[in-house]
């Protein structure tokens, strides 16, 4: 792809319609209606060998025949005649493409096609937009190669990336007050895929906020470097991604797998690019208007305060919070007191804050009640409820007016970040949502969803030089096939071991006998246990035994472990017994979106138990100690209930060299499970590895 190529797609100064008609209904009607509703100024050609003109539209038979290339060709012809366009418009140097006719990959019989538009194209670095897919609407541009009627809508500036052509269509068809710079509906992603829009939106002058629709992961590391461009230029994205993509082979036939799937793993990413994660379209469109309101995001230092004048309300906002861990600080003696001369007697001095609907319509009052809790040391973040209906009376009117007039005036002389959110969606129409935004307050419709945004605005941004590293780290693991070679716990252990994890002191042999003499020089208690390629779980098929005491004692559990199915190709381990301690697993997979760290509680209950966290690689021991601290059962391994503390340090250093091991050994998955810590130390005790293909 050239340089300047998205640029030229995305706000394009020239444009020509390929399969140009003035027949209703059909693309190329629809693209030229698009683009006189949306006022597009630039110079419009139509491709059509039947016509000299259609209507101010000036015609030529083939792009061959333009007067010279144009910035943006939109193609609206059968899928046959596509790939034809295609050569064409390379060959002449236009700038890139939207392909909005199907019958393409999505369908057996247009997969030939596909290949030869991509094969075009790739060679090229030539941007296509499709095929089979909306197209792209660029509102400051006036441009509309859009396969769909758009109509022209104020401009503003929050984007939009949708794998989904009717998701697109719809945010465009959704009045709640977004001012929508520009919408790129991918189709196919044949050629370009949703981070390749992501990375050319990045650099869009205009574009403060990116709302993506996604069925798929894509490619990891355009997608880290992106979200890093993003990250730079301040840009917020929000996410909603449905349908999670199989789990890597290697993940799969261990442990990793089931704890942390592709869609885990894909989460985590955006997590760390300070991305916000929408549950539903709804959630996305509203993220994407708030993220585009710079005032919007705390400096997180201090807590959240809701403030409503509706009991009702308030319970539900405290439950909700509780449910996804927002803290609600207790308000401090000084902002009492200012509430105290401002709230009527039925108030209550509380987080939430209940005012009551007795102060109604008092602007300076309410402003200063704001004002007061927005000023708390310990408040970072207001959510502000009030609804409006749709028709009031005409003299209820102006009090309604007045309230909110006095709640903004109190979040504007606010330090902290404020949201502004209606209890139901449809009770802040698109009107109020504009007249909030001319004031700098971001407006939600719902009382769930603005719990959610304001806990989806806590994240911290993301770290452009961090987010470059994972995506270097998914360029070193790019281009191989699941499904590897396994390695035998022995092998894989000589391969941390060299890096540096510690492990336990191990002797191989093939027979009773070797096996006591290999106990015997390492010395009492030891455990036994079978080892190949071929076997990853252990326990379940019974070839592990422990706290062996004598050399009679091993003979006779190597003579058990041997007669077992699982011994054929096997050979046995012997191994010095590892102190006691919690057992935690800690797993390194290459096979998903970027390559990613897992750790949490381990041992023969690690699926049961769900306790991890994941950490995108390269990994860092004070970024894995972090992760540890935010485990469900970190209690386990910081003392408490009186407990002795595990060594985190040793634990993260540990962690840390496995997701090194992965990468530099071109391996498609290390686990260790489990990796025991105690106050000394950590030891692996088992370890998996897979080779990539």
């Amino acid at each position: 792809m050239t340089a300047d190529g998205p640029a030229r797609l995305l706000a394009p100064r020239s444009i020509a319609v390929v399969g140009a008609t003035e027949r209703e209904g059909a693309y190329g009607d629809t693209l030229l209606r698009n683009l006189e509703r949306l006022g597009y100024d630039g110079e419009i050609w139509g491709v059509n060998p039947k016509r000299a003109r259609i209507r101010d539209v000036p015609c030529v038979p083939t792009l061959r025949d333009l007067p010279h290339p144009v910035d943006a060709v939109a193609v609206a012809v059968p899928a046959v005649a596509v790939p034809d366009a295609i050569d064409d418009a390379v060959a002449i140097g236009c700038g890139g493409a939207v392909v909005v006719s199907a019958g393409f990959g999505e369908v057996e019989s247009g997969r030939r096609l596909e290949e030869r538009l991509v094969a075009t194209a790739r060679a090229a670095s030539f941007p296509v937009c499709g095929p089979n897919g909306n197209g792209i609407v660029n509102f400051p541009a006036r441009s509309g190669l859009w396969g769909d009627s758009v109509q022209a809508l104020p401009a503003g500036g929050v984007a939009m990336i949708s794998q989904s052509g009717n998701v697109a269509v719809n945010a465009l068809g959704s009045r709640r007050g977004i001012g929508f710079h520009t919408v790129i509906s991918t189709g196919n992603q044949a050629v370009c895929d949703a981070s390749d829009w992501l990375g050319a939106l990045s650099t869009a002058d205009g574009v403060r906020s990116i709302a993506m629709f996604l069925e798929s992961d894509g490619d990891g590391e355009r997608f880290a470097a992106a979200l890093a461009d993003c990250a730079e230029r301040g840009i917020g994205v929000a996410i909603l991604k449905v349908g999670s993509s199989e789990k890597g082979a290697g993940a799969a036939a261990a442990h990793t797998g089931s704890l942390a799937g592709d869609q885990r793993i894909f989460r985590s990413l955006t997590e760390e690019a300070g991305a916000c994660w929408a549950r539903d379209p709804h959630d996305l469109l509203e993220l994407a208007r708030v993220l585009a309101e710079p005032r919007a995001r705390p400096d997180r230092s201090g807590g959240i305060a809701f403030l409503t004048c509706s009991g009702g309300d308030s319970g539900i906002a405290a439950d909700e919070a509780d449910r996804i861990g927002l803290e609600l600080p207790a308000l401090g003696a000084a902002t009492r007191k200012r509430l105290a001369a401002l709230l009527p007697e039925a108030a209550t001095f509380g987080n939430p804050l209940d005012y009551t609907s007795q102060i109604w319509a008092e602007r300076e009052r309410l402003a200063g009640i704001v004002a007061a809790v927005g000023a708390d040391p310990a408040i970072d973040q207001m959510v502000i409820f009030h609804d409006t209906p749709e028709e009031l009376a005409t003299e209820t009117e102006p009090g309604w007016r007045a309230t909110r007039q006095g709640l903004v005036d109190g979040a504007v002389h606010s330090p902290a970040a404020s949201l502004f959110a209606s209890t139901l969606p449809d009770l802040i129409g698109e009107e109020i949502i504009v007249e909030l935004s001319e004031h700098g307050v971001a407006a939600v419709g719902g009382l769930l969803t603005a719990v959610r945004c304001a806990a989806e605005l806590r994240r911290p941004p993301g770290d452009p030089e961090r987010l470059r590293a994972i995506a270097a780290a998914a360029a070193s693991v790019a281009g191989s096939v699941p499904g590897g070679e396994w390695l035998s716990e022995a092998e894989a252990k000589a391969l941390i071991g060299a890096a540096g994890v510690p492990v336990p002191a191990l002797r191989t042999a093939a027979d009773p006998d070797g096996a006591a003499s290999a106990a015997a020089a390492l010395g009492f208690p030891v455990a036994l246990k079978l080892s190949s390629p071929a076997l990853q779980h252990k326990s379940e098929a019974g070839a592990i035994e422990l706290d062996i005491g004598d050399e009679g004692a091993v003979r006779e559990a190597a003579a058990r472990l041997l007669a077992l199915p699982a011994a054929v190709g096997a050979e046995l381990i012997v191994e010095a017994m590892a102190p006691a301690g919690v057992e935690l697993l800690v797993a390194a997979r290459s096979d998903a979106v970027v390559p990613a760290l897992v750790v949490g509680l381990g041992g023969v209950w690690t699926e049961a138990l769900d306790d991890v966290v994941i950490v995108p690689l390269p990994a860092v021991p004070s970024r894995v100690e972090e992760a540890l601290r935010s485990l469900r059962g970190t209690a386990l391994l910081t003392g408490g209930r009186g407990r002795e503390p595990i060594d985190l340090g040793a634990v993260s250093v540990a962690a840390s060299r496995a997701g090194e091991v992965l990468v530099d050994e071109d391996l498609e998955l290390v686990e260790l499970n489990p990796l025991i810590a105690g106050p000394d130390g950590c030891t692996a005790v088992d370890a998996v590895a897979r080779r990539r293909l």
